[in-house]
């Protein structure tokens, strides 16, 4: 059975000044419980004014974006416009060519079970030899700052690098390559763009005023910086809030803020957003193997994940360079999280065993927000 604390404000808003206090520049959080909700920030937006961040700014939140996606393709599933379980090659003969066409679904592409490769290594040169972390350097960062990307360009660059496995294999392994892909079939299926169909279909549905995939480098309205440290190779970490989004579309550059996160997986979870059938559907999960090197218990563009002493969560995670959220539901949609950070890889090499203090102070956070 699981048993879940009223939220204590002050514990909440100490747990958050540990994070900042354990090396995060700047992060904020809202926590829903029934009827009541916190709201808390700690830290700065700009280390080099001060400025403080506040609960309500934008932040980008990565591949929380595929949640928004998945969500979208499941509502033309609901239409009878896709089909789960039909070949890619079906419907994107040219991008998917031949037996791997015919081989890999449309679900194989949402929970990432198709055996497509990442393309980001391919476009980033100076990540090439990623997941060797090592062997990298960040230089491709900067010099694709303001780089407008093809998506059918990157989406070549994954189908031609070596597959990462069978389709519908597990474990599966995750790949932005899949999400393009479904950015591409609902084109074909909205006659609209991936962008203008998540938003009017997804974003504007579910009510979110502060939430929009944007159409060039900058976030709109209030926002933090995002202080990128690449496993300490930028030292001191430097900012990429100002970003061309195009090398991840619709699969990771949604810029949102914690409370319209909250409110989209609620409706989401509450049969708002898609049909009943189609959630089900989103809640089957796999395992797949997560950039880190994690296994992820994964559906349809959730994951799931089991807190001891307070049951099941489903929610997402993202990761952009300088930007990182965290947004969970529980089972029966009483308790939420969502909590974003403006610092990301900030453990250094070589340090795998041995955590950084922001770690073990995320976890203790998320723990105490998730139920005590």
């Amino acid at each position: 059975m699981s048993v879940t604390n009223p939220l204590d404000p002050a514990k909440l808003q100490t747990a958050l000044e540990t994070v900042h206090r354990a090396g995060m520049p700047g992060l904020f959080a809202e926590v829903r419980d029934g009827d009541e909700t916190w709201r808390g920030a700690a830290g700065v937006a700009d280390v080099a004014t001060g400025r403080p961040v506040t609960a309500d700014m934008r932040h980008r939140v990565g591949s929380i974006t595929k949640t928004f996606t998945a969500a979208a393709v499941l509502q033309q599933v609901d239409e009878g416009e896709i089909g789960l379980d039909t070949p890619i090659g079906h419907y994107l003969p040219r991008l998917v060519p031949g037996e791997r066409g015919a081989a890999i679904t449309v679900r194989m592409l949402i929970n990432h079970t198709s055996g497509l490769a990442e393309y980001l290594p391919h476009a980033y040169p100076s990540l090439a030899a990623f997941p060797a972390v090592a062997k990298t350097t960040p230089d491709s960062l900067d010099d694709h700052r303001f780089t407008r990307f093809d998506p059918t360009e990157l989406i070549a660059m994954g189908v031609a690098a070596p597959a990462t496995g069978t389709p519908g294999g597990t474990p599966g392994v995750y790949s932005n390559t899949n999400y393009l892909l479904l950015c591409q079939l609902l084109e074909l299926t909205t006659g609209t763009s991936a962008e203008k169909c998540i938003t009017r279909n997804v974003i504007e549905r579910a009510g979110l005023r502060d939430t929009e995939l944007p159409d060039g480098p900058y976030i709109n309205g209030p926002h933090s910086l995002h202080y990128e440290a690449w496993f300490g190779m930028i030292e001191p970490p430097r900012d990429y809030s100002v970003f061309d989004m195009s090398w991840v579309g619709p699969s990771a550059s949604l810029i949102s803020t914690v409370a319209d996160l909250n409110r989209f997986f609620g409706l989401l979870l509450a049969g708002e957003i898609i049909s009943r059938s189609s959630l089900a559907q989103m809640q089957r999960t796999v395992p797949v193997i997560s950039f880190e090197g994690k296994t992820l218990d994964y559906g349809l563009g959730l994951q799931k994940t089991a807190v001891p002493g307070h049951g099941t969560y489903w929610g997402h995670e993202g990761s952009v360079w300088g930007g990182g959220a965290i947004s969970m539901i529980s089972a029966d949609g009483k308790r939420q999280v969502s909590i974003a950070v403006n610092l990301q890889r900030w453990n250094q090499l070589g340090s795998a065993q041995q955590p950084h203090p922001i770690d073990d102070a995320l976890r203790a956070l998320t723990q105490l927000a998730l139920g005590g």
